[in-house]
């Protein structure tokens, strides 16, 4: 046990007389919150099968998992008691800046105590929110910098700079506001505003919406794996919800001789000419992406209408798909995904 913990829970003992026993970590088997009859937003699970309560201590390096005697209300205040206390101890020389506390929560590292502490302070009203992943090109960092920038500090929203060529958006519900309906809507917005102001096409990755800020961890994790498996199929532009890729994992869970068996009966020879043509590839990923729009393609690719149409129909030849039809596009969707997934 880490020397400065040892000493705190030596502290609790001698000023309320109350044992807590720590755990080596917060995932042990020993406290399977699954054998649990309750468990407190705060994440205090009461065990009244066998007479005990469990919580977090969280130290400058760690997550531990703590245990004091007895299930009833007075054990679980306690436990609320020891956590924060815990909190105050360990972190009383290291207070976050707006910054760093939007960073802790993102990355699930703050306790919940913490949270509400940094929550008042900051004067955030908490409110379902999510997260988005914004990507872009290290050369137009400076100008999506300055713009962005402008859209941090609006009521609760916050950019949080993750790297030189990402940002973390974290956007807040607005009762009071109609204006967008949907958090792809409000994205949609995002990407447009970029377009029109410095003329770059930017990649948004939406996460889940999560019913407090405490959760934006899990909607951060779902914009990640958005944003990991866009890259995989080489989206760089557009609104990408993680929704939009729940095929891909779905994909990635099946065994790999399930994978080739399914691609060996979807893909014959000619086709794999039209997959391993990049130029082919692209066109198509960009048409679909597209919302199967002949126009909009066009624009964006920079090709003439009747050259795209030839291309679509190339395709069409070697695979037997129509991805001008949607179900021949899920097809061909799926036909990509599988592709990259058995290399």
């Amino acid at each position: 046990m880490d020397t400065e913990l040892k000493i705190f829970i030596e502290r609790v003992k001698e000023k309320t007389g109350i044992d807590v026993k720590i755990y080596a970590d917060e995932n042990s088997s020993a406290i399977d919150p699954a054998a649990f009859s309750e468990r407190d937003p705060e994440g205090i699970i009461s065990d009244t099968e066998n007479s005990r309560t469990l919580f977090s201590v969280n130290t400058k390096t760690k997550k531990y998992a703590a245990e004091i005697v007895g299930a009833g209300d007075v054990e679980r205040t306690y436990a609320k008691l020891i956590s924060a206390l815990g909190d105050n101890y360990f972190f009383k020389d290291n207070e976050l800046k707006r910054s760093e506390f939007y960073k802790s929560v993102l990355f699930g590292e703050i306790s919940y105590s913490q949270y509400r502490r940094y929550m008042h302070k900051f004067r955030i009203e908490d409110a379902p929110c999510f997260a988005m992943i914004i990507a872009f090109d290290k050369e137009h960092a400076a100008e999506i910098n300055e713009l962005f920038l402008s859209y941090g500090g609006e009521k609760n929203d916050f950019v949080l700079p993750i790297d030189e060529t990402q940002f973390a958006f974290i956007k807040f519900s607005d009762e009071e506001s109609v204006e967008y309906q949907s958090s792809a809507e409000y994205a949609e917005f995002l990407s447009q505003t970029v377009f029109e102001e410095i003329g770059v096409n930017v990649a948004v990755f939406i996460g889940g919406t999560v019913e407090s800020a405490y959760d934006l961890n899990s909607s951060y994790s779902q914009a990640t794996a958005a944003y990991r498996m866009a890259k995989g199929l080489n989206v760089n532009s557009g609104v990408h919800s993680y929704k939009d890729y729940i095929l891909i994992t779905i994909l990635e869970d099946l065994p790999k001789y399930k994978q080739n068996e399914y691609m060996s009966v979807l893909m014959d020879n000619a086709a794999k000419e039209i997959f391993s043509d990049k130029e082919m590839t692209d066109t198509a990923e960009e048409f679909l992406n597209s919302n199967l729009n002949i126009s909009e393609t066009s624009r964006k690719l920079y090709l003439h209408r009747n050259t795209l149409m030839y291309r679509l129909d190339k395709i069409e030849r070697a695979t037997g798909l129509n991805i001008r039809k949607f179900s021949d596009a899920v097809t061909f969707r799926l036909i990509t995904m599988l592709s990259k997934l058995v290399k």
